[in-house]
């Protein structure tokens, strides 16, 4: 199993960039695809981006293609989003989750483990 703690959540102004890190603890993290979600207030869990168990592949919602990029260290056991040009529509709690298989999925059904998320706030 996998514990997953986020971190680097905050207020920043549109069009600022930010990084969110996820922790993971657990002997088996390189054989878990990884995933980002968020959720905004009134809005159901929305998918941001996957990654395959060793970094090979990704995939990004349309929404954030082009200014996010997710990655991973399997040495240090942790998940990162890159955040760029931030936008208000951007605002939301960022949730990181493994799912137990080595390729990722958009669906948040599809992952066994989440962390408590971490707080974005973007401001116009």
């Amino acid at each position: 199993q996998v514990q997953l703690v986020e971190s680097g959540g905050g207020l920043v102004q549109a069009g600022g960039s930010l990084q969110l890190s996820c922790a993971a603890s657990g002997r088996a993290f390189s054989d878990y695809a990884m995933g980002w979600f968020r959720q905004a207030p009134g809005k159901e869990r929305e998918f941001v981006a996957y990654i395959y168990f060793n970094g090979g592949a990704t995939v990004y919602a349309d929404s954030v293609k082009d200014r996010f990029t997710i990655s991973r260290d399997n040495a240090k056991n942790m998940l990162y989003l890159q955040m760029n040009g931030l936008k208000p529509e951007d605002t939301a709690v960022y949730y990181c989750a493994a799912r137990n298989q080595r390729i990722g999925s958009r669906w948040f059904y599809a992952y066994d483990y989440w962390g408590q998320g971490t707080q974005v706030t973007v401001s116009s």
